[in-house]
Order: structure tokens, then sequence, then C-alpha cells
């Protein structure tokens, strides 16, 4: 996909570092703490509006203008969020103060399209998707929200190396191309799963005809006795 050359603007207030006591208040009153680090300035712990937050976060481009108290802007891209366990809600932020003019790296989500139209899942393959992230490098402006990568051809028993995937236009892959595995198209394990069943079918059939042998065998001996209590019989009578 290209990148989106958007910055989205974020304002927030210094805050001095309490606790998780008070970052608990900030967040009960609606607000998300963070702390914005590098640029060779020391860190700095702000809050800002978590619906303000989510709306940034959620603009397209990788660089956020963040504003702390009517300050200059800086231009920040998002290092860490920790979200909550259970409901996902983001809980605090890491800011990284970045030089529009300098690459950095960067982790990108990797996208695979097609996968429905693939000649091998059409005949019942199953399409793993091996790799989620890549690692890139690019101007802070170029990072891309993810990379996409075609799969409509794979067929039953394929392999996609890295080397396949195409990226934008000033963006680096620096994961191993050759030896980073991103999908494969594996053959129907339903065909496991029915030799499986086969198997278990056959070996209870075995027991069973064992078991039928083995009373045989006793209603066998049960009637030897019965003939021989007869011959008694009759020479008694004699």
């Amino acid at each position: 996909m290209a990148a989106s050359k958007d910055t989205t603007t974020l304002a927030g207030s210094s805050r001095t570092a309490e606790g998780s006591r008070a970052t608990r208040r900030l967040r009960r009153s609606g607000r998300i703490p963070g702390v914005v680090y590098g640029g060779g300035e020391e860190p700095l712990a702000f809050d800002v509006d978590a619906r303000d937050l989510r709306i940034a976060l959620a603009g397209g481009g990788a660089v956020i203008e963040l504003t702390l108290e009517g300050g200059k802007a800086e231009a920040v891209v998002l290092k860490d969020e920790q979200r909550h366990p259970v409901n996902s809600a983001t809980m605090h932020v890491d800011f990284l103060r970045v030089d529009l003019n300098k690459p950095i790296q960067a982790t990108t989500v990797l996208e695979l399209t097609g996968g429905e139209n693939a000649p091998g899942v059409k005949e019942g393959g199953v399409l793993e998707h091996v790799t989620h992230e890549l690692n890139i490098e690019a101007l802070p402006a170029d990072i891309p929200d993810s990379i996409s990568h075609d799969v409509s051809a794979m067929e039953i028993n394929d392999t996609v190396m890295l080397s396949a995937v195409v990226p934008p236009a000033g963006v680096t892959l620096l994961d191993d191309l050759e030896h980073t595995v991103i999908a494969n198209l594996s053959p129907p394990r339903v065909e496991v799963e029915e030799s499986s069943e086969i198997e278990e079918e056959t070996a209870v059939v075995g027991e069973e005809t064992s078991a039928s042998g083995d009373d045989g065998d006793s209603d066998d001996g049960d009637g030897d006795s019965g003939d021989d209590a007869d011959a008694d019989a009759d020479q008694a009578s004699e």
C-alpha cells in the first residue's frame, strides 16, 4: 500500500509521574498517561484525552504532531502502547521524537490478500499466514500502516518467502528476505483426519472379532462337558 504522508495533531498536558494510584485517577477521568522521549532531550511525562488519542492513533499516518500545554509541536511516532488485557482499552503510550528528514526503524503489519481465490485453497488446502509483522526502515512520514502481498496464485504445497514482497517506495525491509517465510499452503487436513478415523474403526472391529472368538471357545468347552455327562448316564442305565 502507499504510505500516508499526512500527520495528525494531538494536544496534551505535562504531568509529574506520581505512581500507579495517580495514573488510575487519570484514567478514571478520561485521560491516558504517556511518556515522550528521544531526540536528544529528556523523557517527558504527559497525559492526553482518551478520545483525542484514539482519533490520533487511527488517523492513518505514522507521524503525530504532539503539542504539550501550548508549547511547540514535536513530530513523534508511537513506540509502544499498553492495552487492558480484558477490554483492550489503551492504558499507556510511549512516543518517540523523530527527525522527519532521518530514517528510523519500525515495525508494520503484513497483510495477505486474495487468499480465498488461491487455487490451492479452492482445492481444500489450508493457507497459513506465518509472518504477521515486518521490521522496516523509512523516513517517519513514509512508514506505512501495513504492507500487502497478493497470494491468490498459491497452489497446494507452495511456500512464499519475504523476497516476494514488494515494499512501498522509500521503505526498506530489514528481515532476512531469503529465509523468512510469510505463507504456506498445506494439503487438506481432512484426509489425515479420515485416515485416523479409519484406523480407529479398524482397531475397534479387530477387538470385537477377538472377543467373539473367545466366547465361541467357551461355548465349545461347555458342550464337551455336557456330552461326557450323557455318556455316564448311559453307562449307569446299562
